[in-house]
């Protein structure tokens, strides 16, 4: 898959089909991640671990921190695979969410940025809308649709709904190491579920 195709499939909200190549890249990214962070993450090292050319590298990706992104992606798309169908209350959605969380925060890579790259996590995934959240966005405002036309969640734009619900799950994810010494593991999944099912409650 050539570059513009994957830009093409980010716009389109779906996680691209990676081939075998385009996979063991990745592999390697994830490796890299987990072992030195996201600067340790360089065209030569992806392609020395991967098995690969540069050039063949570059036939998909721009540079190191597309590579990264389409990683972080990739991740993301795992985890959603977890969720074969849309919750379709409220209760099930808010469920859903805290189920997200819990397996995001447990993921290698972004567990490891959460706890050693903050800045990283931040730069990845607050300070602009990318593909991985594109894709989480899709999988929400669905659910929210589905949740409205069984009365348990608000009137309102699904997508715009979605946006709030998103920045309240992950500030509540990026903010979970730093609270951690006032609120339990209980207490924060507790309070996480009243915010979501504030924002949704019609």
């Amino acid at each position: 898959m050539e570059e513009r195709q994957l830009v093409l499939d980010a716009m389109s909200d779906r996680a691209p089909e990676w081939d075998v190549t385009q996979s063991r890249i990745l592999d390697a990214a994830d490796a890299l991640i987990g072992r030195r962070g996201v600067n340790g993450v360089t065209i030569a090292e992806l392609a020395r671990r991967a098995g690969h050319s540069r050039p063949t590298i570059y036939r998909s990706w721009n540079d190191a921190d597309d590579v990264v992104r389409s990683a972080l992606l990739r991740r993301v798309a795992v985890i959603l695979a977890q969720f074969p169908t849309h919750a379709t209350s409220r209760h099930g959605l808010v469920d859903d969410v805290l189920r997200f969380s819990t397996l995001f925060r447990a993921d290698d890579v972004y567990g490891r940025l959460l706890a050693d790259e903050p800045e990283a996590f931040t730069r990845y995934t607050l300070q602009r809308v990318g593909s991985s959240q594109r894709l989480i966005l899709k999988w929400l405002a669905t659910a929210i649709g589905a949740a409205q036309q069984g009365g348990s969640v608000r009137h309102g734009d699904p997508d715009e709904i979605a946006v709030m619900l998103l920045l309240i799950a992950q500030s509540a994810v990026l903010s979970h190491g730093t609270v951690s010494e006032l609120l339990s593991e209980e207490s924060w999944e507790r309070e996480l579920r009243a915010a979501l099912d504030g924002l949704l409650r019609p």
